[in-house]
């Protein structure tokens, strides 16, 4: 009951009371976005929705224009504080997480929910096995078991493993716990940047 229903009607009631204040930072960030490279406030990135359906996540643009998207070897995001893609307002919306405030708008429609796997690159379900797919199972969130308790720390298997352990022991308790972890991660800066400190410069992919 509390996953087909009640969780997306407080999905919705919640992004519904946040709009105010996403309405009131698409002004300040995307203010400070343009003035500093003039190009587009939003960056929008096709995503693996609910049952393998792509759809495409919203976030403030922290990136230059036309970054590279630069990968790991295990298909993971490459993610550092020196990040010479970054823009200098970028860095602070990373740090903060503020760049995930538009998925406000993935919530409103019904794509994502706040708390759920971290939704992976449509090349991703080429890696999935029978077992992974039950991510596809449940809407992805905005922050999830893996996203609180670990954030950036963890590399591409180990991230499928711990949303895989949430999708199959969701509940409204757990994710009561998942929501102010998060906000201590994020209040804490918590596991913001991946450790490269063994990680060959062979192994990023542009």
């Amino acid at each position: 009951m509390y996953v087909r229903f009640f969780k997306r009607l407080l999905d919705f009631a919640f992004a519904i009371l946040f709009m105010p204040l996403f309405a009131a930072l698409c002004i300040v960030i995307g203010t400070a976005i343009k003035i500093e490279d003039r190009g587009p406030i939003f960056y929008r990135s096709e995503r693996l929705g609910k049952y393998g359906k792509p759809f495409k996540m919203y976030k403030f643009r922290s990136m230059k224009i036309n970054a590279p998207d630069w990968r790991l070897e295990d298909g993971s995001t490459f993610n550092a504080e020196n990040d010479p893609r970054q823009t200098r307002i970028g860095k602070i919306l990373r740090k903060t997480s503020i760049d995930e405030i538009p998925q406000l708008l993935n919530i409103i429609k019904g794509e994502m929910s706040f708390i759920g796997p971290r939704p992976d690159p449509l090349d991703w379900i080429q890696r999935y096995s029978n077992e992974d797919k039950v991510l596809l199972e449940v809407l992805p969130g905005v922050t999830g078991y893996n996203q609180a308790y670990f954030r950036n720390s963890t590399d591409g298997r180990q991230k499928t493993d711990n949303d895989i352990y949430y999708a199959k022991n969701i509940s409204f308790t757990m994710d009561i716990k998942i929501f102010f972890t998060t906000i201590i991660s994020v209040l804490y800066k918590k596991n913001i940047y991946k450790s490269y400190t063994n990680i060959s410069k062979a192994e990023v992919k542009q």
